[in-house]
């Protein structure tokens, strides 16, 4: 479902020394509804509008309301942006035009509901965070363009700050659906398979173990015996390992986390 937006409460899931807080209440009624600030309000849904996202979207488990910016310019100009005060390259968005934008849409939503600005100097994305997002009643996310935006509307704000990667992006409107998109599909019912997720990267600290499927033997390569065994425990505790050996090589963050947690083999390994 994808409506305007009206009016927006939010927040604040930040502790005092700027990190995120993981205790965030639990998402009090359905649907779960994404409020995105653009410049470019074409760009949605775009991918949010293809598979089981797009689909949970058409049945109402979420909904998307796109909020144009250009529409609370200033001036005789429109002007949304202005260079920076003190020189540099880039445009900054106006802090006027943000707030403006902002409480357009402020008094109608659950207080369950954060507002996220993405940018490169924010926490990184994780799988834990959109865990949580997912059991909020939503989120509202700012998207940068340019330079990005006044200081003064963070001071003023304080969103949540969120980065995607180590890597910049001409605008944040791809990382808003990539956010979206691993929130939305952790929402009940937007899966058909609800442990489809247990197993997945990140789930447990590890990355994913290796899948396959038919044909059985490809270019010379055959699919572990292991796998046609029928031995429901073994094949667990093999994907378990690899999981291990996976994460142990590609990852030493997330092995050290794995092995600081309280995280068992699957019921019957050793």
């Amino acid at each position: 479902m994808i409506r305007k937006a009206e009016n927006l409460s939010f927040v604040q899931m930040k502790k005092n020394d700027g990190n995120i807080k993981t205790d965030l209440p639990t998402n009090t009624y359905r649907n779960w509804k994404a409020n995105v600030l653009t410049l470019y309000p074409e760009m949605f849904p775009g991918s949010l509008n293809f598979g089981v996202i797009g689909n949970a979207l058409k049945r109402g488990i979420w909904s998307l309301e796109i909020i144009d910016i250009k529409k609370f310019a200033i001036g005789k100009h429109k002007n949304v942006d202005e260079r920076p005060i003190g020189g540099g390259p880039g445009m900054i968005l106006r802090s006027d035009v943000i707030d403006n934008t902002l409480n357009s849409i402020r008094e109608n939503e659950s207080k369950n509901h954060p507002l996220i600005y993405l940018t490169p100097k924010g926490n990184r994305l994780s799988q834990e965070l959109v865990e949580r997002f997912s059991k909020t009643d939503g989120v509202t996310i700012l998207c940068g363009r340019f330079g990005g935006i006044d200081e003064r509307v963070i001071t003023h704000y304080n969103p949540i700050e969120i980065s995607v990667g180590d890597f910049i992006l001409s605008g944040a409107e791809i990382a808003a659906q990539a956010l979206i998109d691993s929130t939305v599909r952790l929402l009940p019912g937007t899966l058909g398979n609800t442990k489809s997720t247990n197993d997945e990267s990140f789930s447990r600290h590890l990355l994913e173990h290796p899948q396959y499927t038919k044909p059985n033997i490809w270019k010379g390569f055959k699919v572990p015996d292991i796998l046609f065994s029928g031995d429901h425990q073994a094949i667990k505790s093999w994907r378990f390992d690899q999981s291990k050996i996976i994460t142990k090589e590609r990852r030493s963050d997330l092995w050290k986390k794995f092995l600081n947690s309280d995280i068992r083999a699957p019921k019957g390994d050793k």
